[in-house]
């Protein structure tokens, strides 16, 4: 089930993060998004009031922006991220935008395969994007709400 995360669920989902990340957002950086930034949508996945995913998009007028997505590795492969996605591409449908932008690692596989999966293209690499070792990350797009 795919729930509107609230300031509760920020201690599982900075545990989840720091799991699955190496430049990991802190408490502080997840509080600002959901009490503060008025552009941002994010989202935790629950089974059995656990939660096991995450997703944050950023919505500016006729664009969104994904911030961050997980995924608790005991429950990977189980197509709860592209669940997750289709969700957000819904929401910025909804608020009417016109197109999806994410980054991601270069080196990142499986999340290349699924952004392409869901009809993001490669459009431009971004240098030295990851602080921690500053790998480059591709700049995806992706058109909603049936344009470009």
């Amino acid at each position: 089930m795919i729930k509107e995360m609230n300031v509760e669920h920020l201690n599982d989902v900075c545990h989840l993060e720091d799991i699955l990340f190496t430049s990991a957002w802190q408490y502080k950086d997840f509080l600002y998004e959901l009490t503060e930034n008025p552009y941002s949508n994010y989202f935790v996945y629950l089974i059995d009031d656990k939660i096991v995913g995450y997703i944050g998009e950023w919505i500016t007028f006729e664009q969104a922006q994904i911030t961050t997505l997980g995924v608790d590795p005991q429950y990977q492969r189980q197509k709860i991220a592209t669940k997750l996605l289709e969700h957000a591409i819904k929401i910025a449908e909804d608020k009417q935008c016109e197109i999806m932008s994410l980054e991601v690692r270069i080196s990142n596989e499986k999340a290349l395969n699924l952004y392409k999966k869901l009809g993001f293209e490669i459009v431009n690499i971004r240098k030295g994007y990851y602080q921690d070792n500053h790998e480059d990350a591709f700049l995806m797009i992706k058109p909603v709400g049936g344009n470009l």
